[in-house]
C-alpha cells in the first residue's frame, strides 16, 4: 500500500512537473512586447510583407490584367490598367505595364528588349526586399537599340556571374523571386506612333539560360507559398511564416545598417535565414494587434507623402540598397509599392487648401492657371485619382482616372489646366479634364506623376492643392 502511494504522489509530483514546464514554454513562446516594439517589428517588416504579395499577385493572382501566370513568364501588356486591378496599390493608367516575373532559383534568365520609339521607358527591377533598381531607361540613352539582359541571383544552381556571349548585361538581383517592370510611355494620342510601338512590345523575349544556350531547360524546384493576398491580410493571419519564407529567399548583407536591424528583430521572434518555418519555434504574436498597427502606419504614410505644405520623401524613395533609411522604405511600400526613383519619376499627393482629407461627398478642383504652373517634367506629368483606402482606381462608366498626356488633357489658352475632381461634370469643362467620382463617404487620393522631373524648376515650382467647390 505505502508503495502504492509513494508511485502516486511521485506519479502526481512528475505530471505537476510538465504542467509547469509546458505552461513556462507556453509563456515563452507568447513573449510580451511594447507597443514600441511591436511597431518596429511591422516597421522592420512591411517592406518585405508589401513586395511578398506585390509580387506574388503579379504572378500568381487569376483574372489579375497584369498577371504573367506563372513563374519566368512575361504578360506583353498594352492596355492601360484600370479600376479592376488590384494587384497592387496606386498602379497607373499613363503607361504600358509590361512585366516580367522571376524565378531565379534553378537557373538564370535571359529578356531580349527591343527598342522602343517612345519618349519614356524604363525597365525597374524588385526582389521580395523592395529595394529597387532602374537599368535600363531612355533618360539614361537606352532603347535606341535592342539589348539582351541577365538576371541571376546569389542561389541561382546554374549560373554564378560567369560572362555569356550574346548577353549585354548582367544583373545580380538581392533575391529568388523578382518582379522586372517595364514602364513604356503609349503616345496614345499619336496613333501611328503607338500602333508601331504596340507592335515592339510583341518583339521582347525572355528565356532561361539554359534554353538561349541551346539546351534543355533546367527542371524548376518545387515551392510552396504561404498565403497571400494583401498587406493587412499577411500581418494579421501568416506574418511569420511569410517572413521566413521571404528570409530564406532574399540576400542580406551583414554590414548593411537595415539589414542587419531586419536580422536582430527577427532573431528574436524565431524567424532566421534559412530555417524552416514552424510555429512551435516563432514567437506568438497577435495578429489583429499586428495588422492594427500597420493600418495606422500606412495611415500616417499616407498622410506624410500628402502634406500640403511638401512630402519629404519624394526623393528618398525607390532606391537601391544602401542609399535608403527606415521611414523612407516603409512610407514607399506602405503607399505604393515599386516606384520610380527621383531620377526617372516623382509622385507628389495632391493635398487639399484647407488641409482637410479630400473625400467623395465633395467635389474639388485643382487649379494650374500657366503653362509655368505645370508639373517640370522632362518626359510627361500626369494626375490620377485613387480611393484613400485601398489605393485603387475609382470605377466609372468612362475608365476616366488620369489627367495627363496619354489619357487625354485640354490645356487653356495660357498653356494651364484646370482639373475637376466631381460627381457630375462640371458645366463648360472639357470632358478631358474631369476625374469621376461616386457620391459616397470615401476619402479620395490624389497622386501626381512627374516623369523625369527637371531639378531645377522643380526647385521653384509651386505644388497645387485641391479646392472644395461643393
Amino acid at each position: 500500500m505505502k508503495i502504492r502511494i509513494v508511485i502516486f504522489f511521485l506519479t502526481f509530483a512528475f505530471l505537476l512537473s510538465g504542467c509547469s514546464t509546458s505552461e513556462k514554454s507556453k509563456k515563452d513562446s507568447e513573449k510580451q512586447f511594447t507597443r514600441t516594439e511591436l511597431v518596429n517589428i511591422v516597421k522592420r517588416s512591411y517592406q518585405y510583407v508589401a513586395m511578398y504579395n506585390v509580387i506574388n499577385n503579379f504572378a500568381m493572382q487569376k483574372g489579375n490584367l497584369l498577371c504573367t501566370n506563372g513563374w519566368n513568364k512575361t504578360v506583353k501588356n498594352t492596355k492601360l490598367a484600370d479600376h479592376t486591378v488590384k494587384a497592387i496599390a496606386r498602379p497607373n493608367n499613363d503607361t504600358y505595364y509590361i512585366l516580367s516575373l522571376l524565378d531565379l532559383r534553378d537557373d538564370a534568365i535571359v529578356i531580349s528588349y527591343p527598342a522602343f520609339d517612345s519618349k519614356y521607358v524604363s525597365v525597374e527591377t524588385s526582389a521580395y526586399d523592395h529595394y529597387v533598381g532602374v537599368p535600363l531607361a531612355t533618360s539614361k540613352g537606352d532603347f535606341k537599340k535592342p539589348v539582351k539582359v541577365l538576371y541571376y541571383s546569389d542561389h541561382t544552381k546554374n549560373y554564378h556571374g560567369e560572362d555569356i556571349e550574346g548577353i549585354d548585361k548582367k544583373l545580380k538581383m538581392s533575391g529568388d523571386f523578382v518582379v522586372t517592370f517595364l514602364r513604356l510611355m503609349p503616345h496614345s494620342s499619336d496613333p501611328a506612333r503607338n500602333t508601331k510601338i504596340k507592335k515592339q512590345v510583341k518583339e521582347l523575349k525572355l528565356t532561361t539560360l539554359a534554353e538561349y544556350q541551346g539546351n534543355p531547360a533546367v527542371e524548376v524546384s518545387p515551392v510552396k507559398f504561404p498565403a497571400w493576398k494583401n498587406d493587412r491580410f499577411v500581418f494579421k493571419n501568416d506574418f511569420l511564416e511569410v517572413m521566413q519564407f521571404v528570409f530564406n529567399h532574399i540576400s542580406f548583407d551583414p554590414n548593411d545598417t537595415m539589414d542587419k536591424a531586419a536580422l536582430e528583430t527577427f532573431a528574436q521572434l524565431g524567424v532566421k535565414p534559412g530555417k524552416e518555418y514552424n510555429a512551435a519555434n516563432v514567437v506568438n504574436l497577435d495578429g489583429n494587434i499586428i495588422a492594427s498597427i500597420a493600418d495606422s502606419i500606412a495611415k500616417a504614410s499616407l498622410a506624410a507623402w500628402n502634406n500640403p505644405k511638401g512630402n519629404p520623401y519624394l526623393k528618398q524613395v525607390f532606391q537601391p540598397k544602401g542609399k535608403m533609411n527606415l521611414d523612407a522604405m516603409v512610407v514607399q511600400s506602405a503607399v505604393g509599392p515599386i516606384g520610380l526613383p527621383a531620377t526617372q519619376a516623382v509622385y507628389p499627393g495632391i493635398g487639399t487648401a484647407d488641409g482637410k482629407p479630400m473625400n467623395a461627398m465633395h467635389d474639388y478642383v485643382v487649379r494650374m492657371p500657366t503653362k509655368a504652373d505645370l508639373p517640370p517634367a522632362k518626359a510627361f506629368w500626369s494626375v490620377t485619382l485613387y480611393d484613400a483606402m485601398n489605393g485603387y482606381f475609382i470605377p466609372n462608366k468612362r475608365h476616366k482616372y488620369v489627367v495627363g498626356e496619354n489619357s487625354g488633357m485640354k490645356l487653356n489658352k495660357n498653356g494651364g489646366i484646370d482639373i475637376y475632381i466631381a460627381a457630375e461634370k462640371p458645366e463648360g469643362v472639357p470632358d478631358d479634364n474631369w476625374l469621376p467620382i461616386n457620391r459616397e463617404d470615401i476619402n479620395l487620393d490624389l497622386i501626381m506623376r512627374i516623369y523625369v522631373p527637371d531639378w531645377n524648376k522643380m526647385k521653384t515650382w509651386k505644388q497645387p492643392v485641391a479646392e472644395m467647390i461643393k
